[in-house]
């Protein structure tokens, strides 16, 4: 048994398949399952796949929920599911757009059901790239705990 399922501090912030290893990711391709880095091998022979859990679990939970474009999940009866932040393709980093990516944000953070309060959300320009914002996130989960931080470059 993982030892992070063992601790009840983090057990309401649930367990998910590992899409997101090192919360890092150049394109929608490098976002998919990950195979535990322990060699877990299965009676099969196969190995098996990580799990994200705890704080990991809510940080993975955001990451994807930003990325994915409100109605793109509606065939799978998740209208509401994702972000905005795809409307600003095509702009550049103005006052008026991080505003919008800003308030884009904190709706998709009001729509995680893990997310307590929001400490913070703080959108800049990319050094040197008018096209990409920076977006860092800071939360509180339900159940308390130490804040979850998150940062995120989004190119527009």
């Amino acid at each position: 048994m993982d030892p992070r399922d063992l601790d009840p501090r983090f057990a309401h912030l649930g367990r998910d398949l590992l899409l997101t290893p090192f919360f890092q990711a150049a394109d929608g391709d490098q976002l998919d399952l990950a195979t535990d880095p322990r060699g877990i091998v299965t009676r099969d022979d196969r190995v098996d796949f990580d799990r994200a859990a705890g704080p990991g679990a809510l940080k993975q939970a955001l990451v994807l929920r930003l990325l994915t474009p409100v109605g793109s999940l509606k065939e799978l009866a998740h209208p509401d599911y994702g972000s905005r932040l795809g409307e600003l393709i095509g702009e550049i980093s103005t006052p008026f757009t991080r505003a919008k990516a800003r308030a884009f944000v904190l709706e998709a953070l009001a729509a995680e059901r893990r997310v307590d309060k929001v400490l913070a959300v703080d959108v800049r320009t990319a050094e040197g790239a008018s096209d990409r914002l920076l977006i860092d996130v800071q939360v509180t989960a339900v159940g308390g705990g130490d804040p979850v931080s998150l940062g995120l470059e989004v190119a527009l």
